[in-house]
């Protein structure tokens, strides 16, 4: 059962990381991003904002299929507490009020699978099961 939960997490997790790529490029567009960024103070907005919007679309998709899962949740980490550093530390803890709620559970999250793989259900399993491998320790 704590397979079929991993999976569940895995993939609701890398939608959610998708959908926030996908907005950054379709709804907010990459200038619209690139200037919010500049205006939170994102070192290197203009290749900031291209690069996160391309890693949550792309990395979301992979979370979602458990392809280098460990890689991916790792990056993610990064990528949430960076929008927590940069925007959301100083609004308190509700999501409702633009706190850091929501990125400290997606952070939590990811450390998961940066911790325990993607689980029995994923490319990342098909691939490199159990070999103990350095590739399959960090994929």
């Amino acid at each position: 059962m704590a397979q079929l939960g991993m999976l569940v997490l895995r993939v609701v997790l890398g939608f959610t990381f998708a959908m926030h790529g996908w907005q950054k490029f379709n709804e907010f567009t990459i200038a619209g991003t690139q200037a919010a960024f500049r205006n939170v103070g994102v070192p290197l907005a203009d290749i900031a904002a291209p690069g996160l919007a391309t890693l949550e679309l792309v990395g979301g998709v992979a979370l979602i299929l458990g392809v280098l899962t460990r890689i991916f949740a790792a990056l993610f980490i990064v990528d949430v507490l960076g929008a927590m550093f940069f925007v959301h530390h100083t609004h308190g803890f509700f999501v409702a009020n633009n706190g850091i709620e929501l990125v400290l559970v997606l952070a939590a999250a990811c450390l998961l699978f940066v911790l325990a793989g993607a689980g029995r259900y994923s490319v990342d399993h098909k691939l490199f099961g159990g070999r103990r491998s350095r590739l399959s320790r960090l994929a």
